[in-house]
């Protein structure tokens, strides 16, 4: 009678076990995903002083810059799917295990080659680890909450960008060391969820083909190729604002207002990323054409403040200005990739995920070096002026196309999204600095 009592209760306490260890795993992603991100971004704040330090130029800064988001694209075309043959676990440890050693050469470097060489381990590894974390949050999704991983994929990226420059400006002002405090502390909590990652229970169903995914493939299919030529402009426009405000942010603060600290250069990209991450939650069920649309007509009025800001304004208005560019940012990418998504085959998401990102970090890398560029031959305010303006043409673009073919693409049932909530819980988000 005792023992069949005690088997009684373990099985009632079996489901609250597996409960509890699947609501740990969910954390822990959200963590590993919003702590990659916040390390993209830990470095904005420090720009100033590395070119204090060591005489960089604003061309070598915008390099150093887009090293991470062109090895970070290279990864995700070729290993972003290898987590489903070898299983997500082998691939997070090992991703992080690399996050650990580019975190030590950040934190040892001593010019701009060894930054350059550490951005390119840490976005090789960042591509990697967003991946297979993204994956893994759609492997818990709970059907009693539904949206829950797409929700968590969409916001913690970008609320751990905001997390990042938060934490190294703190840093900045209340710590010995910055450039070197700021990467031993991710250092030591990348090591700290590798570990946490290898005491969790495998989420994927590993099986054969890992080299034939290594195989880059850029593909639409037609259900979401008149979506991504609609959207395109849009996209590229919001993408080359968060570079410019990532890498020539701290510039652009100084430029504005000389007797700001340093510790403060960084703010605007903080201001971005915070109001991105806002964005997204708030927009969560509006529909994904509106969301873009409304996006892409904030980006002139964003365009407008920056200029003003430089031209006499202040530094209230370059804020103010960043805040509408992370709104735009925020609005735009989550509804584009609701856009592209929400219909397709299962078989043809990761293609049409990879054509997108490639436009994503294109658009956020090549522009932000030519801006790093042009301002050795012709200034920051300048090159300001004419990136905004450039960047608000886009947007006009964007948003004349969507109006042109939004009704058309609205009737057909590739782009027709039938949640109620407007989220398909399918899809992955990478916003990756």
């Amino acid at each position: 009678m005792s023992n069949a009592m005690s088997e009684a209760a373990a099985q009632r306490l079996r489901p609250a076990a597996r409960t509890s260890a699947t609501s740990f795993a969910f954390a822990l992603e959200v963590s590993i995903v919003a702590l990659l991100l916040a390390a993209s971004s830990a470095p904005t704040p420090l720009y100033p002083l590395y070119q204090d330090q060591w005489g960089l130029t604003p061309l070598t800064i915008t390099v150093v810059f887009s090293a991470y988001a062109l090895a970070l694209l290279v990864a995700l075309l070729t290993v972003g799917g290898l987590s489903d043959h070898l299983g997500r676990r082998p691939v997070l440890m090992g991703a992080l295990a690399l996050e650990v050693v580019a975190m030590v050469l950040l934190a040892s470097a001593d010019g701009a080659g060894a930054l350059v060489a550490a951005r390119v381990l840490q976005g090789a590894a960042t591509g990697a680890a967003t991946s297979a974390a993204g994956a893994a949050l759609l492997d818990l999704d709970d059907p009693r909450r539904p949206g829950r991983s797409a929700l968590a994929n969409s916001i913690a990226p970008v609320a751990g960008m905001a997390t990042g420059v938060l934490a190294s400006t703190l840093l900045i002002l209340f710590a010995p060391a910055p450039t070197t405090t700021v990467y031993v502390v991710l250092a030591v909590l990348f090591a700290a969820q590798a570990i946490a990652v290898a005491r969790t229970p495998e989420t994927a169903h590993p099986h054969p083909g890992a080299l034939r995914s290594l195989r880059p493939r850029l593909a639409v299919p037609p259900a979401a190729r008149r979506t991504l030529l609609a959207a395109g402009a849009g996209i590229a426009a919001v993408w080359a604002l968060g570079g410019f405000y990532s890498s020539l942010g701290p510039a652009l603060v100084r430029l504005v207002d000389p007797g700001a600290p340093d510790a403060f250069a960084g703010t605007v990209f903080l201001t971005v990323s915070a109001t991105a991450a806002l964005t997204v939650r708030v927009l969560r069920g509006t529909a994904p054409s509106v969301a873009v649309s409304g996006g892409a007509l904030l980006v002139a009025p964003s365009a407008a403040l920056s200029l003003l800001g430089l031209y006499g304004a202040g530094p209230a208005a370059v804020q103010a200005g960043a805040a509408l560019a992370g709104v735009a940012f925020g609005a735009v990418s989550q509804g584009a990739l609701r856009m592209l998504l929400a219909a397709l085959d299962d078989g043809d998401r990761a293609t049409t995920l990879a054509a997108y990102y490639v436009l994503c970090y294109l658009a956020m890398s090549l522009p932000a070096v030519a801006a790093g560029a042009g301002t050795q031959q012709v200034g920051l305010r300048t090159v300001s002026a004419v990136y905004a303006a450039s960047t608000a043409l886009l947007a006009v673009v964007a948003a004349v196309a969507l109006a042109v073919f939004g009704r058309k693409a609205s009737r057909s049932p590739a782009h027709r999204n039938d949640r109620a909530d407007g989220i398909d819980p399918n899809y992955p988000s990478h916003y990756n600095y």
